[in-house]
């Protein structure tokens, strides 16, 4: 098949990889030219575990980036991947989709095959309907006869994005009629994975609830934690013993600093929005976002009552993306432990496997290390921020710390006498 994709981010850009990963002729547009141009030479503008290899094989062959459209009429799908950040409100910004949606029915507009639009975007339950299939309809001059629509939401994990692309646990495809789902169907030939056929609206809200979910699991470990640490159990033993019970299940009971990244925080927020728009009062939902964003100032009192007065001293952060395996930042649970600190007057080293850059951009003046063992060197105290494997490895290293107080955010380290913020 010949596949469009709009939207060279996240998952614009590993869709459109794994697209071409299963033989498929794809072509991704962005407006940004030094995003296209870094596609083009094969090198990802993000990082990804295996996407480098996907753009070696592929870029020149099967898998070109542009800043045209004009390869949308030549394909069978177009898929819109570009952003949904936040508004001031919560809400949803769906000014991208909107305008996407309008671009590809412009060049669409002489076309005579019959072609697919599939939202791949996190957008609001309505959305397609809404918004994408009255822009696109509008430009191409044409009736919703003349043209097919689907969504087909993306559950991407950040750092195993590929992976989970061409080994997914389910495929959801809202679409209106049994066409259109076929045709993006074909797309994924050659996966091993249940498909699931909803409406259109049912399919954006499977995204939501997906995530909304996950997050709700977190905050309640979270919860159980600071229960936990008060009571000096290890909610690590409660919560592995939680996990076996088949309907609950292990993923995501890992207490700590709470969940970031850009999905998790932006849909919850979303969906309470969603909501409140309804006349529906989220209880849940809210507390859910009120236990994430409190938590992160837990390891600052932890710090404050193990060393004393924060002013002038040095404090080593271990880790700074949201994740591991991610250089991504956005919504890192180390932006505000951060941000306390600064305000209390501490000097900060940091030190993160790749995310230093993408931290740097927003936090200039703190000290970027190029390694743990620089981090901690004449430190007073150290969070851990991201459970990264290699501070597994990490022993003597802390012999290096003028004071060894040592706090985990998220449980990685192997050494003994540090605690946690739940443990």
């Amino acid at each position: 098949m010949k596949i469009s994709v709009v939207g060279g981010g996240y998952v614009g850009l590993v869709t459109a990889a794994c697209f071409a990963e299963l033989g498929h002729d794809v072509s991704i547009i962005d407006h940004g030219p030094a995003k296209v141009k870094s596609i083009n030479a094969k090198k990802p503008p993000i990082y990804e575990e295996g996407l480098e290899e996907l753009l070696k094989r592929h870029v020149g062959t099967r898998l070109r980036a542009s800043t045209s459209y004009d390869f949308i009429p030549l394909s069978d799908l177009t898929f819109i991947c570009v952003g949904t950040p936040p508004n001031p409100d919560g809400s949803a910004d769906l000014s991208k989709v909107e305008a996407a949606s309008r671009s590809i029915g412009s060049v669409l507009k002489k076309s005579g095959n019959y072609h697919v639009v599939v939202v791949k975007s996190t957008v609001p339950p309505g959305t397609t309907q809404k918004i994408v299939i009255p822009a696109v309809l509008h430009e191409a001059e044409k009736s919703e006869d003349e043209m097919g629509f689907a969504m087909n939401p993306e559950f991407l994990r950040e750092g195993h994005a590929v992976e989970d692309f061409i080994h997914p646990d389910r495929i959801v495809i809202g679409s209106r009629n049994l066409r259109d789902a076929a045709r993006v169907a074909n797309a994924y030939q050659g996966l091993s994975a249940p498909f699931l056929r909803t409406g259109l609206t049912a399919a954006e809200m499977i995204k939501y609830t997906s995530n909304s979910f996950l997050a709700t699991k977190i905050s309640f470990s979270n919860e159980i934690g600071n229960i936990c640490k008060k009571l000096g159990i290890d909610v690590y033993e409660v919560m592995k013993g939680v996990g076996m019970d088949r309907r609950i299940g292990p993923s995501f009971l890992d207490a700590g600093a709470g969940f970031g990244g850009s999905c998790f925080p932006k849909d919850v927020h979303a969906l309470i929005k969603l909501a409140e728009t309804i006349g529906e009062d989220p209880i849940l939902l809210r507390s859910v976002i009120d236990v994430n964003e409190k938590q992160p100032g837990r390891i600052v009192q932890l710090l404050r009552a193990r060393i004393g007065e924060l002013k002038g001293k040095r404090i080593a952060i271990l880790g700074l993306a949201f994740k591991d395996n991610t250089d991504d930042v956005r919504e890192s649970r180390s932006i505000p432990v951060i941000e306390e600190l600064l305000e209390s007057g501490v000097v900060i080293t940091a030190y993160d496997p790749i995310a230093n850059p993408s931290m740097h951009k927003i936090f200039p003046t703190i000290t970027y290390c190029s390694t743990a063992a620089d981090a901690l060197r004449g430190a007073e105290g150290c969070l851990v921020m991201t459970e990264w494997p290699e501070f597994e490895d990490l022993k003597e290293e802390f012999d290096l710390m003028a004071n060894k107080v040592i706090i985990e955010g998220r449980r990685i380290l192997s050494i003994k006498g540090g605690e946690g913020i739940c443990w």
